[in-house]
């Protein structure tokens, strides 16, 4: 029987393969293959999908198995979850390959685009900046919390703390002193890489044709959102929707009309239409439905009905002589 399907647990050094036949039948189950292995092992399968979770070097391996003619889907790891088996049987690599090979069939997944190198070299600079400035904020966090210790306590705003630990380092003891010094050094370091990596992400930006027109276009709109966006996403040119989207609302929207009561305020109870979505007019001509008022108010506001409890409670006053019919 010919494979169809095959899911692969990815790791380090020890893989997991399992592949089933047209009917469903486990056909490849290699519950242990090495690294050196895997490619060979991949290569002499017939053309077909191949399955793997969306975790680290999946996009590697998802490259080289697309160049032998597989049809390659990745699966962010909560989508495989509910496939495995619940107990101990499914706390293992080959209960994960049979997952993988089972969530890849269903049609309703869904999968996560292949990276190519240029893309996942650009995610690089992104990862990579991320990690100073995360480096930066805790060592200004750290600045912060040994300085409580001598009785300076400083807020939580970042600039604050770079001034005034810097001004009150003279006034610290002397390990104190070398500590808090070496810390601000660190920040000014990591200050400097977040600028040299600002430049590097300015630069590949205003390489792509792409997102140079669409940012000369929008002067204020962010640029490392939209540079790792198209870092990080599959095949083909990053699109604005929503920019776009909120674009075209401002663009088409229309001025209140005046207020009947203030012609100089306008009127806040009539809603503001676009030109791009036709619309019923509020006035008393054809075709308005019943309840509009001549004003522009929108609906008139139906009558309170009697719930059962007050209706049953009118009849029965209405029946001893209480109440007028």
């Amino acid at each position: 029987m010919a494979i169809l399907y095959v899911g692969i647990d990815l790791a380090k050094n020890v893989f997991a393969v399992h592949g089933v036949d047209e009917h469903g039948k486990p056909a490849l189950v290699r519950p242990k293959v090495t690294r050196d292995k895997l490619h060979e092992l991949v290569a002499a399968l017939p053309p077909c999908t191949t399955g793997m979770e969306a975790c680290s070097g999946a996009h590697h391996w998802a490259r080289l198995f697309g160049d032998l003619g597989h049809t390659v889907r990745l699966m962010a790891p909560k989508f495989v979850a509910p496939y495995r088996l619940s107990g101990r049987q499914g706390k293992n690599d080959a209960a994960d390959a049979a997952a993988i090979c089972e969530a890849v069939q269903r049609p309703n997944i869904r999968f996560v685009p292949v990276k190519s190198v240029d893309q996942q070299a650009r995610l690089t600079l992104h990862r990579m900046r991320q990690g100073f400035v995360e480096q930066r904020t805790a060592t200004l966090n750290r600045i912060q919390g040994l300085l409580s210790e001598f009785g300076v306590v400083l807020p939580l705003k970042a600039a604050t703390v770079r001034r005034e630990a810097a001004a009150g380092l003279e006034a610290l003891p002397g390990w104190a002193r070398l500590a808090i010094g070496d810390l601000l050094d660190e920040v000014r370091r990591l200050d400097e890489r977040v600028v040299e990596y600002d430049r590097h992400l300015a630069h590949m930006a205003h390489e792509d044709e792409c997102l140079v027109g669409d940012h000369r276009q929008r002067p204020r709109f962010p640029l490392w959102p939209a540079v790792r966006g198209l870092a990080g996403a599959g095949a083909g040119p990053i699109q604005f929707r929503r920019q776009d989207a909120a674009g075209a609302h401002h663009q088409n929207r229309q001025p209140l009309p005046p207020n009947p009561v203030d012609p100089g305020r306008p009127n806040r109870s009539v809603p503001r239409q676009n030109q791009d979505r036709p619309h019923q007019p509020l006035g008393g001509g054809a075709g308005t439905a019943p309840g509009v008022l001549e004003g522009g108010r929108g609906h008139r506001r139906p009558k309170r009905s009697l719930g059962r409890g007050r209706a049953r409670q009118g009849r029965g006053l209405q029946d001893a002589g209480k109440m007028p019919a």
